[in-house]
Parts: C-alpha cells; structure tokens; sequence
C-alpha cells in the first residue's frame, strides 16, 4: 500500500535541494535563457560534487547492504520516488538546468530497462566518476516521431569483425551534445537489425563518446527548456563492439522484445517528466500568489464557492490540478520502486502533468496581464517551459493512446 508520508531521507534532500534551486537557479534563469546554448558549467560542477555528496543517483535503487553475517532490516525501495521529489524541486528552480545536472539521464534509464547485469556494470560506472558525465536517449528521426516502427537507423552486424555498422540520423536529442562532445558519456541510439520485421527489428545500441562516424550536426533553437541543448546526430559507418547491443541480437517472429525494452525505459522515466512540470507548476503557482498578494488580492480559503472572487476559484482551482497530478506521479514511481507493472499510470501522470502545467503557466499568464506578459518577471518564461512536458518521452496524444489501450485491453492495432 502506498504511504502518502514523505520518507525520511527524502524529505532531507528537499531541503537542501530546495536551497540549491533557490540560490543556485533562479538567479540564473533568465540568463541561460537569453543565452542558449551557453553551458552553465558553474551549476554543473556544483551539482556534480553536491549529488554525490547527497548519494543522489539516477539509476534504481540498489540492494540493502548487508552487515556482516546479518543482513540489515529492508526498508522499501523509495529510488525512484527520491527522482521524482528531486526533479520537482530542481524544476522548481529552473527546469532547463535542470536538464543539465551531471548523470545518466534517459541513457542510463535505457541501459537499466534493457541491459544485462554486466552490462549494467559496464556501461553506468561512468557515471560514478568524479567527473560530471551525461547520458543521453536517441530515438526520433526526421521520419519518425510517435511511429517508432518507422525507424531507419540500421544496425548490421560485420562478423569478420564482430562489429555493428551503424548508419542513420537522429534528431531532437535532449543533452546528446553534452553525452558525446563534453564529458565521457554515452548515448542509446535505437535501431534496427531487420527492417522488414518492423518493431521486433528493433534494438537499442550504446554509443559512447568518441566513437567514428558518430557526429552532432546541429543544435535546437527552442521555445522554452533553453539551458538544455537538443541537437541531431548523424552515424556514418560508426562502428560498435557486438556487446554494445541491449538485448538479443536475434529477431523473432512475431516478437517485439526490442520495442518493449523502449517502453519499459518510459514507464520509468515518464513519471519523472512528469515531476518537472510539477516543479514549473508549484513555481508559477508560488510567485502569482505573491504578486497578487502584493497587489492586495489574497487567497481566501474556506468561503462557499459562490462568495470568492473569480481570481479566487481560479486559483483554487489551479491548486487542485496541482495537487491531483502530484498524486498520480507519486503513485507512478511507488509502482516502479516495487518492480509493478506502471505502463498506464506513467502514462496518466504524463498526460495530468503535461495538461496542469501548461494550463497553469498560461491562466497565471492571463491573470496578470502584462506583467505576466512582460519579462519583469518568470511568469512568460515558464508558460514556454512548460509546453516541453506534454511533448518529449512520448507526446500526450500518444501517452493518451496507451491509456485507453490500457483501460479497454487492446492492442496498438486494435487503438490507433
């Protein structure tokens, strides 16, 4: 059963958390804003030093130690729950920066959903280097967005060598330039093995930093989530050792094992996209309660619907979805603590978070009119990083699809 308290060892990282989105981001918000692409390196060394400090991670949660002959009492597993609490609140500061904090991301994400246990081993112990290192997911290309069985990246096998020959493009990759240009990282680069097997052709690839024929070709001019680079990444003839592949190496008929690895990463991840829109949204929601309060409007809580004020019940009413979509992504990460099965609710919470900060950002915007409007203040800066939660790690229409797939018990053939 879900226990609603927030544990212990969270609610400390919270706090120091919260001073580093409040000290260390928000003064700096609007100048990564203004200067794209500009890497925050201050942030990111600090952040480095201060996560591993904080035995902050960004892979499942690990074993209980064992002490001695005796092992130690199990608690519950809270790893992804502790992501979940500190994404908020790093978004909070600045979800852009965010994107930018030292650590696996989706590449680690993908490498845990997909790889063996030597794998495992092998590919995220950069990740516990002392250096700040990235990783990185590709998998939309110029063909394919939401339809992942359009993919064309190919994957061949050179035997003589034991190689994979990889050859394809691959574009809007969140931190690909950091994975591959600025640290010792690596980037998991979906592709297929056979292309007439459609899905089941499919296979993710670790492609590390400084392999041949692996080249960033161009870097994103955003809307919002500006910190963050998005770039395309070409492979030409880039050749991979045969164990950089997750997964088998055989296709089977009628046997989508690869796609399935894809998905496992976002029932993972998406519940933590969905964290970040929540931090936008508490930050928006935190900054247009001062500045009405400031203009003499206050919240008055506990009045019959009918006697508030229109700004009242908005308000109110923004705090709820708020609140209601914070539920849904805690209920998200406790199923994926506890190895459940979460394919409907990370899809639900992405889709309620993606929904709830984009409407908050853009009534907060309204409510206040030109100085919403205006660059004084965050307000416009937010309502353009909000958009972001309802696009990357599957749009909302598609997240919306795997809902009903879920609720009706159909196929993806059945629901389109």
């Amino acid at each position: 059963m879900i226990d609603f308290e927030v544990p212990k060892p969270i609610a400390q990282q919270r706090v120091a958390l919260q001073t580093v989105a409040e000290n260390m981001m928000r003064p700096v918000s609007r100048y990564f804003d203004e200067h794209e692409h500009e890497v925050p390196w201050d942030y990111i060394n600090f952040m480095n030093m201060a996560m591993r400090a904080m035995g902050a991670g960004y892979l499942a949660p690990r074993e209980e130690k064992k002490n001695g002959d005796k092992p130690k009492e199990k608690r519950p597993p809270i790893g992804y729950q502790s992501l979940a609490f500190m994404l908020e609140s790093l978004s909070w500061g600045d979800v852009g920066l965010y994107l930018v904090t030292p650590g696996g991301g989706l590449g680690a994400a993908a490498v845990e959903a997909t790889g063996t246990p030597e794998q495992k081993k092998k590919f995220l112990a950069r990740f516990s280097e002392d250096k700040p290192t990235f990783g990185a997911m590709a998998m939309t290309e110029p063909q394919a967005g939401s339809d992942t069985s359009a993919i064309r990246t190919t994957a061949v096998l050179d035997r003589q060598n034991n190689e994979w020959i990889l050859n394809g493009e691959k574009i809007f990759v969140t931190g690909g330039h950091k994975s591959l240009e600025l640290s010792d990282g690596l980037v998991v680069v979906w592709a297929t093995i056979d292309p007439s097997a459609g899905r089941a052709g499919m296979r993710p690839f670790v492609v590390e930093a400084g392999t041949p024929g692996v080249k960033v070709t161009k870097m994103e001019h955003k809307l919002g989530i500006r910190a963050s680079d998005t770039v395309s990444i070409v492979l030409q003839d880039a050749r991979l050792p045969f164990e950089n592949i997750l997964g088998s190496p055989e296709v089977e008929a009628k046997t989508t094992r690869g796609f399935k690895g894809a998905m496992a990463t976002f029932d993972a991840t998406r519940p933590l996209v969905a964290a970040t829109g929540i931090g936008v949204a508490r930050a928006t929601l935190e900054l247009l309660k001062e500045l009405l309060e400031q203009q003499g409007v206050h919240i008055r809580y506990g009045l019959p619907r009918q006697k508030l004020t229109s700004i009242e019940k908005d308000f109110i009413d923004m705090e709820v979805m708020l609140h209601s979509a914070w539920l849904l992504v805690i209920k998200a990460v406790w199923m994926a603590d506890n190895r459940k099965h979460n394919p409907l609710e990370a899809s639900m919470s992405k889709v309620r978070a993606g929904d709830v900060v984009t409407k908050i950002t853009q009534k907060a915007v309204e409510i206040m009119g030109p100085l919403g409007y205006s660059r004084d203040h965050l307000l416009e800066k937010w309502f353009r990083d909000a958009k972001i939660t309802d696009i990357y790690e599957g749009t909302g229409q598609i997240n919306r699809l795997i809902v009903a797939r879920n609720i009706l018990d159909y196929s993806g053939r059945e629901l389109r």
